[in-house]
């Protein structure tokens, strides 16, 4: 077990190993353009908290806009070693609203922004046009001189100080900061060491956004906490082609390396078997699989394409976790297989978990997320009784234990009902509430949906996960993970809503009423369902919160409202006067390049 904090590891690995290789960052996805030894990285660090030391930011927040870059994590760190608290968010761009920022501004309210100095004038005056909060101070981190570092004052944070705020996109509403403190931080990091069974030979590979916790924790945060390097590329790099992600692992070496599950299928989908040639993928032990439902189709299909290119399959590791919770909850065995749990579809709808029937041609399969890690506690309870769920029973996921963050920043009624919650017949407790459905099988956790996302018609509960895949494979032009599903009310009565993204391939030469034909056939047969409300649109207009998930309470506001790119609907009259027609196919949304959706926008990409 490693004491202390992550200051702490900043400043032991600056001084026993100061030439040894930190970050090394692939601007292009393939070229290096810039690296840093861990004595280089301790530097900037303490040169970037003399900085806001002197501005008298300690204590204060500072809100980080850069792209993805090494300056990034001097920034970061610079921070934590200042005593001031981090709060990572992207940069508005031109063509992106600032609307997320500047909710995340006055939320925050910090004493300093932080970017580069190529950034910062452009930020500042977008923001100063947008109205609201504005910052006392403005630093750009890249043009600090050096020698900088010897006028930090030295700063030992206590475990229970704030180290940085985490916005969470939410389904719906503004986001929420939640408190990340340094104890939680350390204890997360070491559930994830002994999780992954990492080592000082461990070898990070990562593309994710940094400012999110998947990519802050895993490629910035553990691989100070360990010592080890970490190859970076900007998510960009991966989206556009995403074989220089298993290039750079082959190059590399990489041993731990993963995303949330669409990054698999890409690779499987856009890696052309002339460009998998050239790999050797051998060295990767933990492939972490996490942030959106673990697809064992998905698992299947990555693991045939690419053994014979050394990938193992028990290399996979599907897992749980969330920003409330820092990061890793629940992971499996290392080099175990990943667990398959095929259950009877017709009894998961009732919330219970039952296997298949042995005739049963296409089971529902689920992917366990393992067990709790090290002082977590894993409850399912009954999310209207608070009495824990029966073994095979579905309910909500409570945790509790050391990775579990404060609360949310200046919300403490939204602190109380999602981190306060206790069991009714014993009163254990505080647990957060997660949101997330799940069961216990065979001492497993595994996740089935979201609680707010059920869809209930005539009392039957259905998953929309399941009527989207439904519709996404009902016909070759649609985007499979990137539709939404949920219920629209219109008339008194609720109506089944299907939103689905289309290959960009197939926009020229899509015909509207096949598809749309198609897809209310295989919901009626599959679901016995009606699907009222059909709207097709352009590839990345299904939003997603920036760990991956289908945002479908915002994608149903974004269709009330006409603001989804489409390029075709059908709609029954009930609807019609609901719901307002979406910008047209000739004029498409533009694609979410930040990856703060993570939602596919074509031509980079599709969290």
């Amino acid at each position: 077990m490693m004491s202390g904090t992550l200051v702490d590891r900043l400043r032991e690995w600056g001084h026993t190993k100061p030439r040894g290789r930190a970050f090394v960052l692939l601007q292009n996805g393939e070229a290096e353009s810039d690296s840093l030894t861990f004595g280089e990285l301790d530097r900037r660090a303490r040169a970037v908290a003399a900085a806001l030391q002197g501005m008298g930011a300690g204590g204060e927040r500072a809100v980080l806009l850069y792209p993805a870059s090494l300056d990034f994590v001097a920034g970061f760190l610079g921070c934590l070693c200042a005593g001031v608290i981090a709060v990572p968010a992207y940069p508005p761009g031109r063509d992106r609203s600032a609307r997320r920022l500047l909710a995340i501004m006055e939320d925050a309210r910090p004493a300093v922004v932080m970017s580069t100095s190529s950034l910062l004038g452009t930020i500042k005056k977008q923001l100063t046009e947008e109205g609201g909060f504005l910052p006392a101070h403005w630093l750009s981190t890249d043009d600090i001189e050096g020698g900088g570092e010897s006028a930090a004052r030295p700063t030992s944070p206590r475990p229970e100080d704030l180290a940085f705020l985490q916005y969470t996109s939410g389904s719906t509403g503004d986001p929420k900061g939640v408190m990340v403190t340094h104890a939680n931080i350390a204890h997360n990091l070491e559930v994830i060491r002994n999780k992954f069974g990492e080592s000082e030979r461990t070898v990070g590979v990562g593309w994710l956004p940094l400012f999110h916790d998947m990519g802050l924790v895993g490629n910035v945060m553990e691989p100070v906490h360990l010592g080890i390097p970490c190859i970076l590329m900007p998510p960009m790099a991966f989206l556009q082609r995403p074989s220089r992600w298993l290039h750079a692992i082959t190059r590399y070496g990489g041993t731990t390396c993963g995303g949330p599950n669409f990054a698999y299928d890409m690779c499987v989908d856009r890696i052309p078997p002339e460009e998998r040639e050239s790999l050797d993928l051998s060295s990767w032990k933990v492939a972490f699989n996490g942030s959106e439902p673990v697809r064992a189709e998905t698992l299947e299909r990555f693991s045939d394409a690419f053994a014979p290119f050394g990938f193992r399959r028990e290399a996979f590791y599907p897992c749980y976790g969330m920003a409330e919770a820092t990061l890793l909850v629940a992971g499996g065995a290392r080099d175990e297989p990943p667990r398959l749990a095929p259950v009877d579809a017709a009894a998961l709808e009732q919330h219970r978990v039952e296997p298949a029937p042995a005739d049963d041609p296409a089971p529902k399969v689920l992917v366990g997320c393992g067990r709790a890690g090290a002082d977590h506690e894993i409850v399912v309870a009954d999310p209207r009784t608070r009495h824990p769920c029966p073994p095979g029973q579905v309910g909500e996921i409570w945790i509790s234990g050391p990775s579990v963050a404060r609360g949310y920043w200046g919300r403490p009624e939204e602190t109380q009902d999602t981190f306060g919650a206790h069991l009714a017949d014993t009163g254990a407790g505080p647990y957060l509430r997660t949101g997330d459905l799940g069961v216990f099988h065979e001492g497993h956790i595994f996740v089935t949906g979201r609680l707010t996302d059920l869809i209930i018609v005539r009392g039957q509960n259905y998953y929309p996960q399941d009527i989207e895949r439904t519709a996404e494979e009902s016909h070759p032009a649609l985007r499979p993970g990137n539709g939404a599903a949920f219920l629209v009310e219109a008339d008194g009565s609720d109506h089944l809503v299907v939103v689905q993204e289309v290959h960009r391939s197939w926009l020229r030469r899509l015909d509207v009423g096949e598809v749309a034909g198609n897809i209310r056939g295989a919901v009626a047969e599959e679901h016995g369902l009606q699907v009222s409300g059909l709207v097709l649109v352009m590839p990345g207009s299904v939003p997603r919160t920036s760990s991956g998930k289908i945002r479908r309470r915002a994608c149903r506001a974004a269709l009330i409202d006409g603001h989804l790119a489409e390029v075709g609907r059908q709609v029954s009259g009930p609807l019609r006067a609901r719901l307002k027609a979406g910008q047209g196919g000739t004029h498409p949304a533009r694609p979410d390049t930040s990856c703060d959706s993570l939602s596919s926008p074509n031509p980079v990409q599709e969290s």
